[in-house]
């Protein structure tokens, strides 16, 4: 199992932004569409960001979302693996 331990919260609001894309990273890594280490540089992108808070707020309200917020740093990233 995927997961990032030293990092939670980002790891939940990671995956949280790439499921309203379609995206499931676990599944994107077993695949082959994701390195390991792509996953831990999206993880830790999030981490670094300020916005933690705008985004628990905009997760919990996107409900049928077509896209990402544009704060988000990991958004060109997982928008690029969403299935079209």
């Amino acid at each position: 199992m995927l997961g990032y331990p030293e990092a939670p919260r980002a790891w939940w609001l990671t995956r949280g932004m790439a499921r309203l894309v379609g995206v499931n990273l676990p599944q994107a890594v077993v695949d082959g569409w994701l390195s390991r280490e792509e996953l831990a540089a999206l993880v830790m992108r999030c981490e670094k960001c300020t916005c933690h808070g705008r985004c628990d707020s905009w997760l919990a309200q996107s409900g049928d979302a077509h896209g990402l917020p544009g704060f988000c740093p990991n958004k060109p990233g997982l928008e690029a693996l969403a299935p079209n």
